[in-house]
């Protein structure tokens, strides 16, 4: 061991240089890969540094990370030994840079085998910087799937650097333009590619799913008025309740609903389908444009709808980003859990606050809701109705709290369809038509906002507003006698505001009239009905 002579710049110098015919004979190696942490839809770079040094044979992964990383050493050691390497007798210590940031998923297996080859020295450590690495490894060195490969390879396109990703998700990876992707099988062909004794083929670009027929309008005998207000909700994006007794066609609507709204733009696209691969849910690497329609049974929890849990995963509110989420039956929801639903509504992104992270999702979504009128479903019928009406309503209303109710931009009634009704031939206008005006009206709002970054008119706020949501003189008269008569809150004067812009760009008029107005005014919350 050498001994340090003097204090002073020329001892310390002496004292390195004698430090280096140790480090070239193996004694202490160190090698690096880049991979990615998860947090929402951010990917933080991550620095996977292995050291091989002399001491007792340990293998040790340090960094912060989580059981499935802790157990990534039984993972990489068994696929190791399925290709016949066998660890080396030195003390192996891979560390996870920064190693104040937690470290979550299985997708770290890849990088830290990559890691631990370099420094045996089974690949060039200089080749494995110029890629990011994500994948989970078999136990006999199958290279398998992880959620978050879309992000990783839009975190390796703005890095300048290529992915190594497993071969069932390389086309998922492609959409990330610019970059080379290796996609491998297993461990040995990865291997083979990266020393050139054998060429991995570029995987596929993924595909594009076509939108699947859903229920059409057709379908729906009678409900003119719930039609109409479907038909504003979709062309402006925003909320509605329906509410009306069982089997009068609310569920139906509300699936109808996906058929009428125009297709997700490619940018539109994209942005889904990174919350869809941080869940998981991005199978073969197809992207579909066809908006999200998300339902959850009305038992989900708190965390199940807005996101979160031990490792925090995107909810229900953001897997329906840029589409609808449907809530059946409404007040059987738990209190809290809608509550919690009333900041992503007005802000259009979920923040969810633990101790050790701080994570935020998209969730601008259209919420459509339905709902008995109360828990009978039959109030206004002397003949069905329970005794308790009209308390057994607002017993059951209440248990939908006021300010999520003011959310709520269109309510309307969906009355019973009788025998006589369905004996009807269909209708003569479907989803079809009613899409076509749909397609029109957000074209116009789309053309609107454009420099604002606003999609339709249920983002409309503040300098917009008055630019384009200011009616008339005969407009803004009933505007104002209708806010003191029912005494709308602020927010809900904005809304009918934004409501009465989509009925206007419906009848393609570029002013706010008040015929608009009066047609907004009638789709606000009504008292219950004794």
């Amino acid at each position: 061991m050498p001994t340090r002579q003097a204090s002073g710049e020329a001892a310390d110098i002496a004292g390195l240089a004698a430090w280096r015919p140790l480090l070239g004979e193996g004694l202490l190696v160190v090698a690096l890969e880049r991979t990615v942490a998860y947090l929402g839809l951010e990917a933080r770079s991550v620095e996977v540094q292995c050291q091989l040094a002399s001491g007792l044979p340990r293998f040790s992964v340090v960094g912060l990370p989580d059981k499935a990383v802790s157990e990534s050493r039984e993972r990489v050691q068994a696929a190791l030994a399925a290709m016949g390497l066998a660890l080396p007798p030195k003390r192996i210590t891979v560390n996870l840079s920064p190693a104040d940031l937690p470290k979550d998923g299985s997708h770290y297996d890849l990088p830290i085998a990559l890691a631990l080859l370099g420094a045996m020295g089974v690949v060039d450590r200089e080749q494995l910087a110029d890629f990011v690495a994500v994948g989970e490894l078999a136990l006999d060195g199958r290279i398998v799937g992880s959620p978050g490969v879309l992000l990783a390879a839009m975190h390796a396109s703005e890095a300048e650097c290529g992915l190594i990703c497993p071969a069932a998700q390389g086309a998922e990876a492609r959409w990330a333009s610019g970059i080379p992707v290796i996609a491998a099988p297993d461990l040995v062909s990865l291997l083979g590619h990266l020393k050139g004794t054998q060429q991995l083929s570029a995987p596929p670009l993924g595909e594009v799913e076509d939108a699947v027929p859903g229920p059409d309008l057709k379908q729906v005998k009678g409900q003119e008025t719930a039609k109409r207000a479907l038909e504003i909700a979709a062309a402006g994006g925003h909320n509605l309740l329906m509410s009306g007794p069982p089997g009068a066609g609310k569920s139906l609507l509300a699936a109808c609903l996906p058929g009428i709204l125009p297709p997700l733009t490619p940018a539109e696209a994209l942005e889904v389908s990174m919350v869809q691969s941080v869940a998981g849910l991005l199978e073969g690497g197809r992207i579909s444009r066809t908006r999200p329609f998300r339902a959850p049974h009305h038992s989900a929890s708190m965390a199940a709808l807005t996101g979160g849990g031990l490792k925090v995963r995107p909810g229900e509110v953001s897997l329906a980003h840029l589409g609808v989420l449907f809530l059946d039956e409404l007040p059987e929801f738990q209190r809290p859990v809608l509550d919690s639903l009333r900041q992503p509504l007005e802000t259009g992104k979920v923040d969810v606050a633990r101790a050790n992270a701080h994570v935020s999702f998209p969730a601008r979504v259209q919420l459509i809701a339905a709902m008995n009128p109360c828990r009978c479903g039959h109030l206004g019928d002397p003949s069905l109705a329970c005794s308790r009406a009209p308390r057994c309503a607002a017993d059951y209303q209440s248990k939908v709290s006021g300010p999520m109710l003011d959310r709520i931009d269109l309510h309307v009634e969906v009355e019973p369809v009788s025998a006589s009704d369905l004996a009807l031939p269909p209708p003569a206008e479907g989803s079809a038509e009613v899409a076509a005006r749909v397609a029109a009206a957000r074209a116009l709002q789309g053309k609107r906002g454009e420099e604002a970054g606003v999609r339709t008119n249920a983002e409309l706020d503040g300098d917009m507003l008055e630019r384009f949501a200011t009616p008339d003189e005969a407009g803004r008269m009933l505007l104002m006698q209708a806010a003191e008569a029912m005494r709308l809150s602020a927010r809900s004067y904005v809304r009918m505001l934004r409501v009465a812009r989509t009925i206007a760009d419906l009848s393609h008029s570029e002013q706010i009239g008040r015929v608009h107005v009066a047609e907004a005014l009638s789709y606000r919350r009504q008292a219950p009905r004794a």
